[in-house]
């Protein structure tokens, strides 16, 4: 279970005096533990995943606001932080297997126009979540249906 992991790879950073992977595992278990009251029981993997690729978005964020300001070393620190968040998300997709996913969806939706945009989305990410870009798979479909 991820969460075990989390914890684990937490007491390891504690351990080896390891400041940015401790800061950065404990902010992740407190958002974990935030989600838990708030949803009243325990996170299964795919809600700690959602858990962590929205801490992942909150650092790509802040390093472009930080790229903005000027303040390259604040980004460097983010970026440094958003690698070692990254290593808890399941592999990427790869193009093809994501047009695959697509394909699949637009099938199992039976989609024929941009109207059932939603139902294929809804099919799919799910599918992608933490290992593609919904913008990207948002984009992707959107083509393939307007080819139909």
């Amino acid at each position: 279970m991820l969460k075990a992991r989390l914890a684990d790879d937490l007491k390891t950073a504690l351990k080896s005096g390891d400041r940015l992977r401790t800061s950065v595992l404990r902010l992740l278990q407190a958002l974990i533990k935030n989600r838990e009251i708030e949803k009243r029981g325990e996170l299964d993997d795919a809600e700690i995943i959602q858990a962590v690729i929205a801490s992942c978005k909150t650092r790509k964020e802040a390093i472009e606001q930080y790229r903005k300001a000027g303040r390259e070393e604040l980004a460097a620190k983010e970026e440094a932080e958003l690698t070692l968040l990254e290593a808890y998300l399941p592999p990427p997709l790869s193009p093809e297997e994501l047009q695959h996913k697509i394909q699949e969806a637009l099938v199992a939706a039976q989609a024929s126009s941009l109207k059932d945009m939603g139902k294929v989305m809804a099919l799919l990410m799910p599918q992608i979540a933490g290992r593609a870009d919904g913008k990207v798979a948002s984009q992707l479909v959107r083509e393939a249906l307007s080819q139909r």
